[in-house]
């Protein structure tokens, strides 16, 4: 298979160069004049099929400013205007349990109980991550508003340099079993919290690269692993009981508990495999974006009757074609989330890239000629989005001849469009610039 083979059958005009499609398709907008912002979504909107479920917005890199603030406006808008009533963010899927009790008003009383405990990656220490839970909170006190917008975290349980234990996971299931039980289960977690011991070995940073540190494949994860999968195996057999117990989402909710907890085990268990380093990586990370893929599966699912969901991640996670990262000496190549959705929901899935020219925080720098980003920020900004037609009705040599631009000099997390960024995006969000996060850490 090569990148073009994700070119759908239908395609919009035919443009002689990429310099006509730009001048002729671009739409500007300004986050400070919300009116033509608001047209501009609606442009956008209405150009995705009525089939879609799934409306993902990638960022090109982690804490840009300028890309959560367009984040926030654009959710805001698909709240109130076309139909959105939830958003998954690229941060833990059980950490954000905290997060959707707290925006649906029956968390803790103030965000900061939650910046901590309720995200993964520091992202709940982003100002814009607060102002966006505090906006779907008020929106959500609203009686008016009859459906309430539900918060997901998406992502794996897992870090580049750690994992988490799975006792988070577990006990969620172990809890909601005995809510309905008139007699708990005590045996079984005790045995389960046996099996899991502490926490630290789990979580260990050393077993990120070197499987004689993991316990992945130790008698009591390997025992783990079997409890979990008789938890899975109860849920499923007494899922008429349950849900007319409990109500189907809190039974789905603890089916998902108990799935990402076999996926974290088995993670775990891919840690433990002795493989050459760069293989490792690369294991690693297509098995973190399966998990993605499946969490927000799940989350449609929740979703549907309800409304659509809003997901927002880095470009290389919702991007449909494979995710390239030059790590070091390791040339990574992996199916991303967004390949997996694409099979997974079809034309239920929609998803912008972002790019920007200039980050001077991140160490990002002016694109250069004959990249997309310099074809892009040259037309009137600060901002604009462009459908990228999958590449088809546009000269397929100039595509090709494109430019990719030097990576930043701080941050490896920014990854440059491509010429399979044609392929990857159904539109592209390209901002002139964007300053460094409000609230995270400083890039050294």
């Amino acid at each position: 298979m090569n990148d073009f083979d994700f070119f759908p059958e239908s395609y919009g005009p035919e443009y002689a160069t990429l310099e006509d499609w730009v001048l002729n398709e671009s739409i500007r907008f300004s986050l400070d004049s919300p009116g033509i912002f608001n047209i501009t979504v609606k442009r956008l909107i209405g150009s995705l099929s009525p089939a879609v479920e799934l409306l993902g917005f990638g960022e090109a890199l982690h804490g840009g400013e300028e890309i959560l603030l367009l984040r926030n406006r654009l959710f805001q808008q698909l709240v109130q205007k076309h139909g959105y009533s939830a958003i998954a963010i690229e941060s833990s899927f059980p950490r954000a349990h905290a997060v959707n009790e707290y925006v649906l008003g029956r968390g803790p009383a103030s965000y900061d109980d939650i910046r901590e405990t309720g995200f993964s990656h520091n992202f709940g220490r982003l100002d814009a991550n607060r102002e966006l839970a505090e906006w779907i909170r008020q929106y959500n006190t609203d009686p008016s508003h009859t459906t309430k917008v539900r918060f997901y975290g998406f992502d794996s349980p897992t870090e580049m340099t750690t994992s988490d234990s799975p006792r988070q996971l577990l006990q969620f299931v172990l809890e909601y079993l005995a809510s309905v039980d008139e007699t708990e289960d005590t045996d079984r977690s005790d045995r389960i919290n046996a099996l899991l011991g502490d926490d630290s070995a789990w979580e260990n940073p050393a077993a990120m690269m070197d499987p004689e540190q993991s316990i992945g494949c130790s008698p009591a994860a390997s025992a783990l692993r079997i409890e979990t999968e008789d938890l899975i195996m109860e849920l499923t057999t007494r899922r008429p009981e349950l849900v007319a117990k409990t109500g189907d989402y809190c039974y789905h909710e603890a089916v998902q508990y108990a799935s990402v907890a076999r996926q974290l085990l088995d993670y775990h268990a891919l840690l433990a495999k002795k493989v050459a380093p760069g293989e490792r990586i690369m294991n690693g990370l297509g098995w973190r974006d399966a998990m993605m893929a499946d969490n927000l599966a799940y989350a449609v699912s929740c979703e549907r009757g309800r409304g659509k969901v809003f997901a927002f991640a880095h470009n290389s996670h919702l991007q449909r074609g494979p995710a390239r990262w030059q790590l070091g000496k390791h040339a990574l190549t992996w199916w991303p989330a967004g390949a997996h959705l694409q099979e997974i929901i079809g034309p239920g899935y929609a998803v912008i890239g972002s790019a920007v020219g200039v980050c001077e925080g991140d160490g990002t720098e002016e694109p250069g000629d004959g990249t997309l980003e310099a074809l892009l920020t040259a037309v009137p900004g600060p901002a604009r989005f462009i459908p990228t037609y999958r590449g088809r009705g546009l000269p397929a040599s100039e595509i090709a001849a494109l430019r990719v631009r030097p990576g930043s000099k701080k941050n490896p997390g920014y990854f440059a469009l491509t010429p399979q960024s044609f392929c990857d995006f159904d539109w592209l969000a390209v901002l002139d610039s964007a300053g460094y996060t409000r609230g995270g850490p400083d890039i050294p």
